[in-house]
């Protein structure tokens, strides 16, 4: 901006590294028996720390996009960089279930989130025309950054402790969130839609969006599309995370694995979960992206159902869970695209903050359902339920027609016949 060349593929970089540094959050699991063993507590205590650490994540984005426009992108995602290194250090101090829910999870969440969503949509601004492939960049940055640090992390712990472990891992992610938003520049909504060329944002195959009519946080709550995307996004991320916790009892108690067997079934949704955000977020531009929604969903249920009534094999088993996991990871990196698609990208981080409350609450939903419902089986049942309905949603929904755009549309006909 200033009338300077921005070279955006620095901006790339940049947002990858933040979001490799910020996806290591996905490691939590790794932490859990080793610290069960230093102090004693339950492994079923411990491992709320995670479900605390998604729900502040989701939390923390209704207000990250407020706090962007004080103080600039730049400013914003280093000092969330500083907070969440500053959060994993100081869990390397705790010795109490307290203050490692505070720490670990309400600190390191909320600074997690704040970065995660102002960068993202901060690159789909500078790629207006390719938001898919985009986001499917940036998101699946963030799934590789677990994927990478269960072997980093892993080493960690076995060699200096888990205590030691947070320590060296508060510090390498604040390097890497600081070094990323060091290359970030923050986007101008209304110069990048002017590079398009054009007033309506069109695909092939994606509806036309009038780019003119960015619509408010509470605008967009007026829709009845905002409530219907949020019922979606519940489902899908409820879907995936409840998996992504539970995978290895599920191959032990239900597919009758050795623990050591199951526990690959880790990997193994980390790679297709990466997989499904690259390949998924790059096709969205391609195809209807409801319509890709839809088809994931058709997919999760499927495996879901396949998982509660099915006698379970080796093969069946991590079939079911790779796809859920490759539709989970998709789901999860084209639905920013379908928020800017529907409401625009000038108020792109708010918007997709509320929606993005769906993954908070469906972090701790599975959980709930389950211990409601009594064990795996019936929640997968309640799971691929609620699949069919978002199904049905996502193949029968249109993108909201402002009075305005409708007014203006009705305006350029007249023109046009008279």
């Amino acid at each position: 901006m200033n009338g300077k060349p921005v070279n955006r593929l620095l901006i790339v970089l940049g947002t990858v590294i933040m979001q490799m540094g910020l996806g290591t959050i996905y490691t939590w699991s790794l932490f859990n028996s080793p610290l069960v063993d230093k102090f004693g507590w339950e492994l079923s205590s411990v491992s709320i720390t995670f479900s605390i650490t998604s729900f502040a994540l989701a939390f923390s984005t209704l207000f990250a996009g407020k706090i962007q426009e004080k103080i600039g992108l730049r400013k914003l995602t280093a000092a969330a960089g500083i907070l969440l290194g500053i959060g994993l250090i100081l869990s390397s101090q705790a010795s109490s279930l307290a203050s490692l829910y505070i720490l670990a999870g309400v600190i390191v969440g909320f600074a997690d989130g704040t970065a995660y969503i102002t960068s993202l949509s901060n690159l789909m601004k500078w790629f207006p025309d390719r938001k898919g492939l985009i986001s499917g960049i940036s998101v699946g940055a963030y799934g590789t950054g677990s994927l990478i640090f269960k072997y980093v992390n892993g080493s960690l712990i076995n060699s200096v402790g888990v205590s030691q472990a947070f320590l060296y891992w508060g510090l390498i992610v604040m390097a890497m969130v600081l070094v990323g938003s060091m290359l970030v520049r923050e986007a101008s909504v209304e110069s990048e839609e002017a590079k398009t060329g054009s007033k309506t944002q069109t695909t092939t195959s994606n509806a036309a969006v009038p780019v003119q009519m960015n619509y408010t946080v509470g605008e967009m709550l007026r829709t009845k599309q905002a409530y219907l995307l949020f019922v979606i996004f519940f489902t899908a991320c409820m879907s995936g995370l409840y998996l992504i916790g539970i995978v290895k009892d599920i191959g032990v108690q239900l597919a009758h694995l050795d623990a050591a067997t199951a526990a690959n079934a880790v990997a193994l949704v980390a790679i297709f979960n990466t997989a499904g955000r690259l390949i998924l977020g790059a096709l969205s531009d391609k195809v209807s992206r409801l319509k890709l929604v839809g088809c994931t969903l058709a997919v999760t249920a499927a495996s879901a159902v396949v998982l509660s009534i099915v006698p379970l094999n080796f093969g069946l088993f991590f079939a079911c869970v790779a796809a859920i996991a490759f539709c989970f990871g998709g789901n999860i990196t084209v639905f920013p695209a379908i928020v800017s698609d529907f409401f625009g990208l000038k108020n792109q981080t708010k918007n997709y903050g509320v929606i993005y409350q769906g993954f908070g609450i469906g972090a701790l939903s599975g959980s709930f359902i389950a211990a409601m419902m009594g064990g795996f089986k019936s929640t997968f049942i309640v799971i691929g339920g609620l699949c069919v309905i978002s199904v049905l949603i996502a193949l029968t929904m249109n993108p909201p027609v402002s009075k305005k755009a409708e007014k203006e549309a009705t305006f350029k006909a007249y023109k046009r016949t008279a």
